[in-house]
């Protein structure tokens, strides 16, 4: 029996998944094939009734109601960036994790093991302890980022 991967493996995905789920993005599908539109102008529109529908969520009307029946994905979740502590947080664990695996010691193939799987072990050890050592007061060098660059406005002129 001959098997391929990849067909099977999208198979199975499908098999898995919901039918109605598999049907409307299916017809999804089948109506950007056939219709002649820029991509561009379709993500254009599709961003357009998510921002509609996102609205029409706020002010207390149901998605279904705003998407006037048309068969839609889930509303579109925004993350937020995180915040200038966090990314100045990060940093910091960044460089204790420098530190810190430049610390631990070369020869230690007993503790990791050999080759490649005992240098990325040592890589994730340091890594976790630098996250660690930067979640309490850390070394000071996210403090002094938050002093020198206060939050503000950013580049494009918005305030975060």
């Amino acid at each position: 029996m001959i098997v391929t991967a990849t067909p099977d493996l999208v198979l199975d995905v499908l098999d898995a998944a919901d039918p109605v789920t598999q049907r409307a993005a299916t017809a999804k599908l089948d109506a950007l094939k056939s219709s002649d539109a820029d991509f561009a102008a379709t993500m254009d529109a599709e961003a357009s009734k998510a921002a509609t529908a996102a609205a029409a969520d706020q002010s207390g009307t149901t998605v279904a109601e705003a998407q006037s029946g048309a068969v839609y994905g889930a509303p579109v979740q925004v993350i937020k960036k995180p915040g200038a502590d966090e990314v100045y947080r990060k940093f910091e664990a960044f460089i204790l994790q420098t530190f810190v695996e430049t610390m631990l010691p070369k020869e230690s193939e007993d503790v990791f093991g050999k080759g490649t799987a005992g240098g990325i072990w040592k890589s994730m050890l340091a890594e976790q302890l630098g996250n660690q050592l930067a979640k309490g007061k850390g070394i000071g060098i996210a403090k002094q980022l938050a002093a020198a660059h206060p939050a503000g406005p950013d580049v494009t002129g918005k305030a975060d």
